[in-house]
């Protein structure tokens, strides 16, 4: 279906964009942008100075405009993505429920965006909780996509990213970064989701002459 593979497409380019605008963004810091220790946030910060009681430190991002418009980019091209794949997710409450959730999921990359969290730190954690919280919250409803579903072929995976994900979430909120430090466990929280759009995306490009779309066709009628 062509509005599947187009929602598809751009799931792929909302996490390449993000991807590669971090990369940029960190490496414009005078002080070296640690991916373990710092959050996500920080390269958004508008302001330079010390910042986070709870975790104290310097933070200043040259590019941070880069970065937010980053942000309402992943939230605008995910809301596309589940939007037009609609067909893939077969009906009943399970695939409704993680398409409304994600979408709330999508809100939050943009409310982030807008409201960077030096400027207003709590629309900015509400943005954030809308991310790793209710995200995260569909992506377990995914996992339970009925098996008649293109994207219920794919729950095991998806049952696994979700555990991943919710797990992360709950350690970040937590303060607790075993291992991967603070920044890293707030990456995959926040990012699993991601990582999720871009294997269902890669399967419906690929999928062009195959059983997965034709089951959309299915769903779809």
């Amino acid at each position: 279906m062509v509005s599947g593979r187009v929602g598809a497409a751009a799931w792929l380019a909302g996490a390449a964009q993000f991807l590669v605008v971090q990369l940029v963004v960190g490496a414009a810091w005078a002080t070296p942008y640690s991916w373990a220790d710092d959050n996500i946030s920080d390269l958004g910060n508008v302001g330079c100075g010390m910042w986070d009681e709870s975790r104290p430190r310097y933070v200043c991002s040259p590019l941070h405009g880069v970065m937010n418009a980053s942000f309402v980019a992943q939230g605008i091209l995910l809301l596309v993505g589940v939007v037009l794949t609609g067909a893939y997710w077969g009906r009943g409450a399970f695939g409704w429920t993680a398409r409304i959730l994600l979408m709330v999921a999508a809100a939050g990359w943009i409310v982030v965006g807008l409201t960077p969290a030096d400027v207003d730190e709590n629309l900015h954690l509400l943005g954030a909780l809308f991310i790793m919280g209710l995200g995260n919250i569909g992506l377990i409803c995914a996992g339970w996509l009925p098996r008649t579903a293109a994207f219920g072929r794919m729950r095991s995976a998806t049952r696994v990213l979700a555990v991943v994900a919710v797990l992360s979430a709950v350690l970040f909120f937590a303060q607790r970064g075993p291992v991967i430090g603070m920044g890293g466990m707030e990456r995959v929280a926040a990012f699993t989701v991601s990582v999720w759009t871009v294997l269902v995306a890669v399967t419906v490009l690929r999928a062009r002459r195959t059983n997965f779309a034709s089951m959309a066709r299915s769903d779809a009628g």
